[in-house]
């Protein structure tokens, strides 16, 4: 073994692995070592889209990999309720998830994030749930602080710049393997042949790294369960037909049921005023968006996802997902973009159809075409039934000039068996954030960063 020793690694710097950092640092003399095997914030810059128009697959990429995680360029939404963006209620009892999201916002706002807090308004909300209810969708109100993408940026300097000198930091670093010696975690390999070893590891490898985590788990005989898989288009429209949705609650949570399969299709991710953007996932080009609080554009975009639970055989949902979205990367050389109406119409867009819209792309480097060949058919059917329910909410979405992005792919579909101190049944060995299958945002995702801090703490002392 290595003499590099640590007390705790830490694979992964998005806020699980931050968050722990901090809390370790804070409240222990631990000897703490962050792993990532994406750069340091200043250098993740995705310089081969301005120059060559398109994704180039970058390995790692570094607009989902780094320090910051994925959520270092998202548009920073901290949802400030249990009720979603994470599972935490399933581990620990909902009051303590409450305070929990309430400690991890304090520090958040200690960062810098503003003060605003969308959806404090009650009597607004009902009313928006009324509407929605009627429109056969069930709207989830919660409070939500709007960070903004170039917010988001700022508050990650700074909390970098607490841990230097606390925590030793290794970035474009790749953990190939968790060691474990029959008994507990004893520490990682590096990619590079490299040995550190530990007493405690905490795993936050971000949604990028939930593959390599399925496999671990598999490798040293961990049992896990499948999430749901969240597969889907991004939706672009005029920000001003969604302006009664997003002035008052900005990001709506919107749940509906298909008629003909009673699949279960939801809103995720709204970006008013914002633009959609590319993710590259370990070579698979696949769409999502984001939203500033300094710059806006004419148009708003948000996800609508269809989630699917699988029975025996199959038992890989993360494989599924890059299947679906690689059909895309293989007609589209990336992500596709089309009309409602050419879908409603059976026929793909061109350029010129695109150009003679209402909406003017926000992401030029998408490909005009067909989803129809990409998404199965009760995904495309849930799609076009949730858009015509919310047209009855918010007139003008179900327009035949809106534009749908695909493929959305979530991969966060495997979740350990973890115990309420998200440890897994290795001893020492704790899973956490969105890679973990236990979070879907950034608040809950920091706030698992802490469970596992605290229960070291615990054990140390």
């Amino acid at each position: 073994m290595s003499d590099q020793k640590y007390t705790v690694i830490i694979i992964g710097a998005g806020p699980a692995g931050i968050f722990a950092a901090m809390e370790l640092t804070a409240k222990s003399k631990a000897k703490v070592l962050i792993i990532d095997k994406g750069s340091p914030l200043e250098e993740r810059r995705c310089k081969t889209q301005k120059e060559y128009g398109r994704c180039l697959r970058c390995d790692p990429c570094a607009v989902t990999c780094g320090w910051g995680g994925a959520g270092a360029f998202s548009d920073g939404k901290l949802t400030l309720t249990p009720a979603f963006g994470g599972l935490l209620s399933e581990f620990i009892d909902q009051d303590l998830v409450e305070s929990l999201i309430d400690e991890v916002d304090r520090v958040y706002l200690s960062f810098g994030a503003p003060e605003k807090v969308y959806g404090t308004d009650l009597e607004a909300v009902k009313e928006m749930e009324r509407r929605a209810a009627a429109a056969g969708l069930n709207l989830i109100p919660a409070k939500i602080r709007h960070l903004g993408t170039e917010n988001c940026y700022r508050i990650l300097e700074k909390m970098h710049r607490t841990l230097l000198g606390r925590v030793d930091i290794l970035m474009n670093k790749t953990v190939d393997e968790l060691l474990y010696d029959n008994t507990s975690i004893c520490g990682v390999r590096l990619s590079t042949g490299e040995v550190y070893e530990a007493d405690y590891v905490i795993c936050g490898p971000g949604r990028v790294g939930a593959e390599w985590m399925y496999r671990e788990s598999n490798r040293l005989g961990l049992k896990g369960i499948n999430n749901p898989v969240d597969i889907g288009v991004r939706v672009e429209v005029p920000a001003v037909i969604m302006e009664n949705l997003t002035n008052q609650i900005y990001e709506s949570k919107l749940i509906y049921f298909t008629k003909q399969f009673d699949d279960r299709i939801r809103t995720f991710c709204m970006n008013p005023y914002g633009v959609v953007v590319t993710e590259n996932n370990e070579g698979l080009v696949t769409v999502n968006g984001h939203s500033f609080a300094e710059t806006k554009t004419n148009n708003t975009n948000f996800a609508l996802l269809v989630s699917k639970s699988f029975t025996e055989p199959f038992n890989e949902p993360i494989r599924y997902g890059r299947y679906i979205a690689s059909l895309a990367n293989m007609l589209g050389d990336g992500v596709i973009v089309q009309r409602l109406g050419d879908l409603l119409m059976g026929r793909r867009s061109t350029p010129e159809r695109i150009s003679r819209g209402l909406v003017r792309p926000t992401l030029s480097e998408a490909t005009p075409g067909d989803l129809s060949l990409v998404l199965p058919y009760r995904y495309l059917l849930a799609i076009i039934e949730m858009l015509e329910a919310l047209d009855k909410l918010a007139p003008g979405v179900s327009s035949r000039h809106t534009l749908l992005y695909g493929v959305e792919v979530k991969f966060y579909s495997y979740r350990l068996c973890l115990s309420r101190n998200l440890e897994t049944a290795i001893k020492n060995l704790f899973a956490v954030g969105d890679g973990a299958g236990v979070t879907r945002g950034l608040i809950q995702a920091s706030a698992t960063g802490v469970i596992a801090a605290r229960a070291i703490i615990n054990r140390l002392q």
